[in-house]
């Protein structure tokens, strides 16, 4: 008997010794997960605790939850990340683990398999893409090249502002500075201006509205099983319709400079570049398109949200709007419009551009997906989770920014190492890494050289005579993938020097 016990005990050790590996194998440890609210609903999740705006709902749970917080969105994982120091390990550690955007409706609807810089997969394909654009057409060289033609625009509004004046008129801001980037890329990209007012498509409109339909919620994205609803409300059809456009107004625009010889703008570096055999990588035309498509799509509406954002600061505080005016005219001491090799000798200008994008980011919330399971901070964050980098949380946190975070104050920025292209995690407004805006160098040109134009040639007000109240509200719209100002910004300029 005894030797039957023993006989048992020893069969049982090592099948235990033997299975243990393989148990392991198939049988799933206990993950350490990061904190996440407790009230969450069948089928929908979390999606019921996030309101119109969603990085000021996703900052008010990060304040209960913690800067490491996990949602679940329908059936969707979803990291948030609020903190400076797990963004670093995101967009510079593992930046190549957390290279892809999530795969959402409106970005197969935009890209229909085509490659893009903005949502394609990261691979060797976008690698290409982007590395082809930063050395062709994003590069500094290709930026100053356009200095005659900024500065042409920019003299078409300061005009259309002297006329106002005159006549003691109301001016909305929005529609100027809209009109402005918009034309401004239409000239750069396209060769010429294309709005209504030149008896044409009105591109800007297609453009806004493009990414209004990008800022609508896809019930699919996160609940497969209820795609249908999308169709049945009509915010498929109503995607695919503005995209179709824009395709074909682009398709039509491209085809117009393959016919022709002469070589002035984007499109016509796109062509040659599509022609060239020795190049690795080729282009076809519906790269190009989506490469027109990108650049509209991040420069005309961040250029001039940027714009709008900041002169509502600076219409707020009159001490900073005076003391940038003060530098402009110490720079700029003729009579006539600031160029753009004034504009880089002004530090506080620079600072007040800092200042509007860490309070107004044109992107408050920056969107990646972990594509294999990796540890942050201890917690384990499994493949395909979605991350949501809430840029706007950390540009607004106090233990970073100081007690005064939420006030609008340039001076903070000067001696700051923090830069544009996101080399510091705590200052994003482009994001970083990989995913990091290409066309940041184009905007900031654009906005400093607007900007100082706007602030030495005119006063400004938000009502016709003085009044208590005659500061512009800070209201945000809830539509679209940026943050806009709620409602337009009319102004009552006036002639400094009159």
């Amino acid at each position: 008997m005894e030797m039957i016990l023993v006989s048992l005990c020893l069969a049982t050790f090592l099948s235990l010794l033997f299975l243990k590996p393989l148990l392991e194998r198939i049988t799933p440890t206990k993950r350490k997960l990061p904190p996440s609210p407790w009230w969450s609903l069948p089928v929908i999740g979390n999606l019921h605790q996030l309101g119109p705006n969603t990085h000021r709902s996703l900052h008010s749970l990060s304040l209960r939850y913690g800067p490491l917080m996990l949602l679940h969105l329908g059936r969707v994982p979803v990291l948030v990340v609020s903190c400076p120091e797990v963004t670093h390990d995101i967009v510079k550690t593992h930046d190549l683990k957390f290279a892809n955007r999530q795969d959402l409706k409106a970005i197969g609807i935009y890209m229909k398999g085509g490659r893009d810089i903005i949502f394609a997969p990261s691979g060797e394909d976008w690698k290409n893409m982007k590395s082809l654009c930063m050395m062709h057409l994003f590069n500094n060289k290709m930026v100053r090249s356009f200095e005659k033609l900024r500065e042409e625009e920019i003299k078409v509004i300061t005009k259309k502002l002297e006329e106002a004046c005159s006549s003691s008129s109301s001016v909305n801001l929005r529609k100027l500075l809209m009109t402005l980037t918009n034309d401004i890329m239409c000239r750069i990209i396209l060769g010429r201006k294309y709005n209504s007012e030149e008896g044409g498509i009105d591109i800007k409109n297609l453009v806004v509205t493009l990414h209004e339909c990008f800022g609508k919620f896809f019930v699919g994205d996160f609940i497969p099983s209820l795609a249908w609803i999308d169709r049945i409300s009509g915010v498929d059809a109503k995607m695919e319709d503005i995209n179709n456009k824009l395709n074909g107004f682009l398709d039509s625009v491209v085809q117009e400079h393959a016919d022709r010889e002469e070589s002035s703008d984007f499109v016509d570096m796109l062509l040659s570049i599509q022609k060239d055999q020795t190049k690795r990588f080729g282009l076809d035309r519906g790269d190009i398109i989506l490469i027109l498509k990108d650049m509209f799509f991040a420069g005309t509406l961040t250029n001039f949200s940027v714009l709008e954002w900041t002169m509502t600061e600076l219409m707020r505080h009159p001490e900073c709007m005076k003391k940038l005016q003060d530098e402009i005219n110490s720079v700029s001491a003729h009579n006539s419009n600031v160029t753009e090799k004034e504009v880089e000798k002004m530090d506080y200008l620079q600072c007040v551009i800092k200042e509007g994008l860490r309070l107004h980011p044109a992107a408050p919330l920056l969107s990646r997906i972990s594509t294999e399971d990796i540890k942050l901070k201890g917690f384990d964050i499994a493949a395909g989770t979605q991350v949501l980098i809430n840029a706007s949380s950390i540009l607004r946190n106090p233990a970073i920014w100081g007690h005064d975070a939420e006030e609008f104050k340039p001076e903070r920025h000067i001696g700051s190492n923090s830069e544009f292209i996101g080399n510091d995690s705590k200052f994003l407004p482009f994001g970083a890494g990989r995913r990091v805006c290409p066309g940041l160098g184009f905007s900031i040109v654009l906005s400093k050289l607007t900007l100082a134009n706007l602030v030495k040639r005119f006063n400004w007000r938000v009502t016709v005579g003085p009044g208590e109240d005659d500061k512009p509200d800070l209201a945000e719209a809830s539509s679209g993938i940026d943050v806009r100002r709620k409602f337009p910004l009319i102004v009552f300029p006036s002639l400094v020097h009159a």
